[in-house]
């Protein structure tokens, strides 16, 4: 079994040890990256193993420490790929939707979000996994974070002159969202009309905003 993180009090992020720049390398990267989220679907991440995921990803042990330390580092990793592409689809969204027609992008986002957590079961694997430890907590919030700051400035109409309590709607948003996603696909869970209640309550929060900076 993989001991847990050290310095698991620390604010340093869990990363790789060093990231490919050959493209042979890169595709054995992500061949890792990809076999271990096959392998936390399958046997769940108090289970997960390096071992394992070498030998799924067909690769010899001492190639995947080579990039990552220890499943602890691993499962950041694929918390940072999740993130990465969320981020893309909002910044298409903003994009396409002026930020002033924030109900539409709020409804297409969940929408989307929505989906990825119904029919890609990783996603909420990979976000109970990196909420297992401290270290693996600290790492993701810096990672949420950076989500939390695209949402910040897409509030920027809302809150022209509250940046600081702007910077906070945004990570609660996020954080919140996250969580009645994860809630929404267990097992015995009514996954449509929790999206229903999460697009009530996120949508409420913004209205009482938008009428507060409309009184000013």
């Amino acid at each position: 079994m993989t001991s847990a993180p050290r310095g698991a009090a620390s604010d340093e992020p869990l990363v790789p040890r060093k990231r490919p720049t050959q493209e042979r390398s890169r595709r054995k990267f992500e061949d890792i990256l990809s076999s271990a989220r096959e392998e936390l679907i399958d046997v769940g991440f108090e289970s997960l193993t390096c071992e394992q995921i070498a030998h799924r990803a067909d690769v010899p042990i001492g190639t995947l420490y080579q990039y990552f330390a220890n499943k602890y580092v691993v499962v950041c990793e694929l918390d940072r790929v999740d993130t990465a592409a969320v981020s893309d689809e909002l910044s298409a969204f903003a994009a396409e939707i002026p930020s002033l027609e924030w109900p539409a992008l709020l409804e297409k986002f969940l929408d989307h979000l929505a989906a990825l957590w119904r029919t890609d079961p990783s996603r909420r694997a990979v976000w109970l996994a990196v909420q297992s430890t401290p270290a693996t907590r600290v790492t993701a919030s810096l990672t949420e974070q950076i989500l939390a700051e695209q949402v910040s400035r897409i509030l920027a109409p809302l809150t022209p002159n509250q940046h600081g309590r702007r910077d906070l709607m945004a990570q609660v948003l996020v954080h919140t969202a996250y969580s009645l996603l994860s809630f929404s696909v267990q097992e015995g869970h009514d996954h449509e009309a929790t999206v229903g209640e999460l697009k009530r309550m996120l949508a409420g929060y913004l209205l009482l905003e938008e009428a507060a900076h409309a009184a000013d």
